[in-house]
């Protein structure tokens, strides 16, 4: 029901994602996204909890807004779904609605309406509404929202309607993969290592000691039929003990936990196989399932375990949707652009059927500002040279990794060419040198490759276009030699298709990287060192420049050394 009142006024939503890790921000004006940024960007918190204002006052200053022009405040998540719950469930306490209203009025000195949505309807708006489909499929997985863990929707035309709520806590196929990650030697948040740890383990080999195979156990930890699954409570804890994830009966079977910055061994990647290959085996049975009720030409994926670009890449070699579309921010950081689309929906106003494929509308700079930052340091050197992309390629051909830093942030974990590290996508070992003299991660996590879009079909098993990097595909065979430091263990990349219409300064890189190496391919990684937030402005940019191993750093129109 419509609460907006002046229908000859454009809407002006302010979207939030709270109650949630990732909390941030999104400005919409009748449907177009204005701004979105991310609270863990400005108070330097990895999956920050905390209430976005940062994010809120950065949003409205590129937006040109101040509070009072906001008609409408969405929230990503309902409290009052979980507290009317007939179940109680065990989680982090939870505001009811009615505070929550209140904290954000009193915060940010707001008298409009504020108006709550259902936390995965909230990542299937995400997903749907950026597609530029006209009618889809849509899929939501994740940890938990408020009570559900998952969420099926039809989106068509202007409208997105839910199928099936099937699965609720404890029965979330994200806080396994989570239990897992957790008894792997990881924390939060690190799920994507889980991921990247898989190809080097086989899910069909025995259990040490057992009759059965790994993949074995999982089907019976993780059941599923149709569009239901199942955990075995007798293997996960957490359904019981906050932080406690898996039970002795696990430990007995799979062995005790890994501790952090310990040896991985053998049964270490076996184990990540096997969650992997039984999220891959549940999901896609779904799918299939769904298609074989009705035929979906287009799929739309959002939620958590959207990330999992190894699922996705899978998905896409299944050939049963022509065409398929990840929302860059399928977190819960993602939640405050779908909110955002289903006030405005909910307004009557029609969402304008075209395709996003850029979002990096985060914080931005002018040269000017970044002079006067640069100005400040004096063990640097910097200079504006006339051929600006060809002397950064040839420094990249040359083995040296520049940071680099343009644009606005981009939206979601990934970074897209605004705010990355970048190297030759050869020799080999230049991904073990970025690992360890850069990054300072595990040795056997993969880089991606960023690749002119019109070249990617030559070097990648892929039939779309993939802007946001969450698609895996496979590396065609006789080009593995000529990019090895981007190509997986599998033979696999996650890859950035990169066209001149929505990042013109990184294509114009990659282009004059093709024209002396003749590879149209980058390596590129999120400019940040393991455990940081990706850099937001330009001192944090110089600084980390400055700690690490980066030899180069391109910063808007200047080109930094260190001294």
């Amino acid at each position: 029901m419509s609460n907006f009142k002046n229908k000859k006024k454009k809407l002006i939503v302010l979207g939030l994602s709270y109650l949630a890790r990732d909390t941030s921000a999104v400005i919409m004006q009748n449907g177009q996204v204005i701004s979105c940024c991310e609270e863990e960007r400005y108070n330097f918190e990895k999956h920050t909890r905390a209430f976005p204002i940062n994010a809120i006052k950065d949003c409205l200053k590129m937006a040109g807004l101040k509070i009072n022009k906001i008609d409408k405040i969405a929230i990503g998540f309902d409290p009052d779904l979980y507290h009317n719950y007939k179940i109680k469930i065990n989680r982090r306490p939870m505001p009811k609605q009615s505070e929550v209203r209140n904290e954000i009025k009193k915060l940010l000195n707001y008298k409009g309406l504020i108006e709550f949505h259902e936390h995965h309807l909230s990542h299937c708006a995400s997903s749907y509404f950026p597609s530029g489909f006209d009618d889809s499929l849509v899929i939501s997985n994740d940890g938990i929202g408020e009570v559900a863990c998952s969420m099926i929707c039809h989106g068509k035309k202007n409208n997105i309607n839910i199928i099936k709520r099937e699965n609720f806590f404890p029965n979330s196929i994200g806080i396994a993969y989570s239990a897992i990650t957790k008894y792997l030697g990881w924390g939060s948040g690190d799920e994507g290592i889980v991921m990247g740890l898989a190809p080097f383990g086989n899910r069909n080999q025995i259990v040490p000691g057992k009759k059965k195979s790994y993949k074995s156990y999982f089907k019976k930890i993780i059941k599923n039929k149709n569009l239901k699954y199942e955990i075995d409570s007798k293997w996960f804890a957490f359904p019981r003990v906050r932080d406690k994830w898996i039970t002795n009966l696990f430990i007995r079977t799979f062995g005790k936990k890994r501790e952090r910055d310990t040896e991985i061994n053998q049964n270490h990647k076996n184990v990540a196989s096997a969650i992997q290959g039984r999220i891959e085996d549940i999901l896609i049975n779904q799918l299939k399932y769904l298609n074989k009720k009705k035929r979906y030409k287009k799929l739309c994926i959002a939620g958590g375990v959207g990330l999992n670009c190894s699922l996705n890449g899978k998905i896409e070699q299944l050939k049963i949707f022509e065409e398929i579309f990840i929302t860059p921010a399928s977190g819960d950081n993602g939640i405050s652009l779908g909110a955002a689309y289903l006030s405005t929906v909910n307004e009557g106003i029609k969402i304008k059927k075209k395709k996003i494929t850029n979002l990096s509308l985060g914080s931005k700079y002018t040269n000017d500002e970044i002079l006067k930052v640069l100005k400040n340091y004096k063990n640097i050197n910097y200079e504006k040279p006339r051929k600006f992309y060809q002397k950064i390629a040839k420094n990249i051909y040359n083995k040296k990794i520049i940071g680099w830093f343009q644009g606005g942030s981009e939206f979601g974990p990934r970074a897209l060419g605004n705010r990355s590290i970048l190297a030759s996508p050869f020799p080999e070992n230049m991904r073990d040198h970025v690992n360890n003299e850069v990054k300072f991660r595990e040795s056997f996590r993969p880089f991606a490759p960023a690749v002119l879009e019109e070249d990617a079909s030559k070097f990648f098993e892929i039939r779309q276009k993939s802007p946001y990097m969450l698609i895996a595909s496979k590396v065609k065979k006789d080009k593995i030699k000529k990019i090895p430091a981007v190509v997986h263990v599998d033979g696999s990349a996650r890859l950035q298709s990169v066209n001149k219409i929505d990042n013109d300064v990184f294509y114009k890189l990659l282009k004059a990287f093709k024209k002396i190496s003749g590879i149209p391919v980058l390596m590129n990684t999120s400019f940040n060192v393991k455990g940081q937030p990706i850099v937001n402005n330009p001192k944090i940019a110089i600084d980390t420049f400055l700690k690490t191993k980066i030899d180069i750093l391109v910063i808007g129109n200047f080109i930094v050394k260190k001294k």
